[in-house]
């Protein structure tokens, strides 16, 4: 497989089993994540692992923060939320080490992280694993983000769930390019994909 066809077979997937990358494997997958976009050096990314028994206790934070973010949420969600956050073969919270008073906006240090969650997902791929970005209104919740290393400014930006696919990849068509793509001419551009 080529490095192209590699970007262009990946897709997210939950539905994951063990085993889940080594110590030394995701060395290596969390490696290519210093290798996204970084304006001022600022190396905002920040993992914290979830594996093994530590998996049901983040499950109950998880369901705890549920309760404060989302008090109408169906028991379902609940305990759906639970089952998976207690299941996955690894987790991986998302942080995000902010700096507001730096120079460089914050949604530049946010879409460096962002760049870097996806550059772990490409290799993870790459590296016969899978895994999913999960987020949602979790990601708003301070007292979680304190829980789990990312007191403010620092935010916590989802979660991956990591592991070996459970069968094969169920890759969506994806959209042509050229409904998001314009040539720009000196004057404002339309894009085939907002067109009624």
């Amino acid at each position: 497989m080529t490095p192209m066809d590699m970007l262009l077979s990946r897709a997210s997937t939950d539905r994951l089993k063990d085993p889940a990358p080594s110590p030394s494997q995701l060395t290596q997958i969390l490696s290519t994540a210093m290798r996204a976009p970084d304006h001022g050096r600022l190396q905002p990314w920040r993992y914290v692992v979830i594996e093994g028994d530590d998996r049901p206790a983040l499950a109950e934070r998880i369901v705890a923060s549920m309760a404060r973010v989302e008090p109408e949420a169906p028991a379902a969600k609940i305990e759906k939320r639970r089952s998976r956050f207690s299941t996955m073969p690894m987790i991986i919270a998302l942080g995000m080490h902010l700096r507001p008073e730096h120079k460089i906006p914050l949604w530049e240090q946010e879409m460096c992280v962002a760049a870097g969650a996806m550059n772990i997902l490409n290799a993870l791929h790459a590296t016969g694993f899978g895994g999913v970005w999960v987020s949602g209104a979790l990601v708003d919740d301070a007292i979680l983000a304190a829980d789990l290393g990312f007191a403010a400014p620092a935010r916590l930006a989802g979660f991956l769930f990591v592991g070996t696919p459970d069968g094969p990849l169920h890759t969506p068509k994806r959209a042509d390019p050229e409904l998001f793509t314009a040539r720009w001419h000196g004057h404002p551009v339309t894009f085939g994909a907002d067109k009624d």
